[in-house]
């Protein structure tokens, strides 16, 4: 093998490495909603059953089965939701959580507050 063929294949492994890191986001700031009660028990975009009772949530663009650290901007009050769901992309709120993460929020009667997100691993 000659070395300008082995430099090449070096850097080619380099940059391929680069794409298995996962992308961080550091923090996004947004609204934040709760679910509908008329959800309970339909299957979430990523084939789940949606259950209020649980600490999930949907959001545009984080994977299926990310933990995100969702904590409300107005008490400080933070709970770790799983992505299990989508929501449509013209939507105006970064996140729709459950009514138990909305509870544990603070925000559950209010309906809507504003947060900050964070991918936790």
């Amino acid at each position: 093998m000659n070395k300008r063929f082995l430099s090449q294949l070096i850097i080619s492994l380099g940059i391929c490495s680069l794409l298995l890191i996962p992308m961080t986001v550091f923090a996004e700031e947004g609204t934040a909603v709760h679910y509908s009660n008329k959800f309970q028990g339909r299957k979430t975009a990523s084939g789940e059953v949606f259950d209020q009772k649980k600490l999930t949530a949907a959001h545009k663009q984080y994977p299926f089965g990310t933990k995100v650290r969702v904590t409300n901007l107005e008490n400080n009050r933070s709970v770790i939701v799983k992505i299990n769901d989508r929501m449509a992309t013209k939507n105006s709120n970064i996140i729709d959580v459950t009514s138990r993460a909305a509870n544990e929020l603070g925000f559950r009667k209010k309906g809507k507050t504003q947060v900050s997100l964070e991918a936790v691993d």
